[in-house]
């Protein structure tokens, strides 16, 4: 899920341009009266004049279905697709999950999934019926509430990084993006395609190691996925001719997404929007209080002044050099561990990258996953109201112009 060495460059490396602060909200508001539950047009409509900028504005906060359909390892039983989808901890994905995202304010569904998983062809790649039905399933449960979903290739990092230089990885890749473009191209465009996840080269080139040859080089692999999988998918037709389209930074590092080697791929529909994923400081982010993994050991709290700045100056960066200059922006995955840690400071620290992504015109879209302490996949409930009020004021503070 989380590459470390891009979160401890961004670290390093990364200039301090604004001191501009978001504090977390701490003001309580009315829940808002329950409305129902419908898509606003046809999930299979395709809007015409419609801009990616738009539709990430339409987004607003959103969140993850992590650890399910992108569960994987070798010790389950690959005769059912519900192994997989319980195998890491989440029950299985049910309606009322669905509809427990829109009811709680969020817009936007990202469905990771790993689709190796199950193949019915291994020579052709070929991927299971089933596994094809029950992600279609649980996209019509997303679209019939009226959010944006995002379906990905996750957790397939050891294959997807030889595209570029083996040629039966790439046939892989493109069966895979091929099917799922065949299968879902009657959708509209509240369904985004992303082609991987956290793809970078670090055998290759890292800020410690290699220099600007090597560097060129492992971002011009990733630069070949992102236009590979843009090609394979205009050339698909129907509404895949101009459907919404996610492309990855290198390593999903933030300060990547504005680096002089990162090429936006040619796209002829000009429907692209760029993804980065920000779990930052890493010993509060990704490590859980305590946990020593070697590199460093998780801190117990965060919201200094510093740390603070420090968020700020980043979504800085991004709304500078990217959002500023007409390039939408996907937060595609943030959070922080809970393990060890009081209720409050995940809760602040959640809210505060939420409100400082948000306030910049992008879409945060939180990394949740069943036991991590926010959404409760048995009841269909958010276990913290108070962060849940927190969130859902953020869009009411910061209108955006959906239409």
């Amino acid at each position: 899920m989380k590459k470390l060495l891009s979160y401890i460059i961004m670290l390093l490396i990364l200039p301090a341009c604004s001191n501009k602060e978001i504090k977390a909200n701490t003001e309580l508001h009315t829940p808002e009266q329950k409305e129902e539950l419908k898509p606003a047009y046809s999930k299979f409509a395709i809007r015409e004049n419609f801009s990616t900028r738009q539709l990430v504005d339409e987004m607003g906060l959103g969140i993850n279905l992590g650890n399910a359909l992108d569960a994987t390892g070798s010790w389950i039983n690959p005769s059912n697709i519900s192994n997989y989808e319980t195998a890491w901890g989440s029950p299985l994905i049910t309606k009322e999950m669905i509809e427990g995202y829109a009811e709680a304010g969020y817009s936007s569904l990202r469905i990771p999934v790993t689709w190796s998983n199950m193949m019915i062809n291994e020579e052709n790649y070929r991927i299971h019926p089933d596994l094809l039905n029950r992600v279609e399933s649980i996209l019509n449960w997303t679209l019939d509430c009226g959010l944006v979903a995002i379906i990905n290739v996750h957790h397939e990092n050891e294959w997807v990084k030889k595209v570029p230089t083996d040629n039966e990885a790439k046939k892989k890749f493109t069966s895979i993006w091929e099917q799922l473009c065949n299968r879902f191209e009657k959708y509209g465009d509240h369904l985004i395609f992303e082609p991987m996840n956290e793809i970078g080269y670090d055998e290759i080139w890292t800020p410690w190691n290699g220099g600007q040859t090597e560097k060129a080089k492992a971002f011009g692999y990733v630069n070949e996925l992102n236009q590979l999988f843009v090609d394979i998918v205009r050339k698909s037709g129907g509404n895949n001719a101009k459907r919404h389209l996610l492309v990855e930074i290198y390593n999903t590092g933030l300060e990547y997404a504005f680096d002089p080697l990162t090429k936006i791929p040619t796209d002829p529909a000009k429907h692209l929007a760029l993804t980065v994923h920000y779990y930052t400081p890493p010993l509060f982010a990704i490590l859980g209080n305590g946990e020593d993994a070697g590199w460093g050991v998780g801190v117990p709290s965060w919201g200094t002044p510093q740390e603070f700045k420090e968020l700020n100056d980043n979504m800085d960066l991004l709304k500078k050099n990217c959002v500023d200059k007409g390039i939408p922006v996907v937060i595609g995955e943030y959070a922080c561990s809970s393990k060890n840690r009081t209720q409050e400071v995940v809760r602040l620290f959640n809210v505060s990258v939420t409100e400082a992504i948000y306030s910049r015109g992008m879409c945060p879209m939180l990394w949740d996953v069943q036991g991590a302490g926010q959404y409760d996949r048995t009841t269909s409930t958010f276990k913290d109201p108070v962060f849940l009020e927190q969130m859902k004021a953020i869009p009411t503070k910061y209108p955006r112009n959906k239409k």
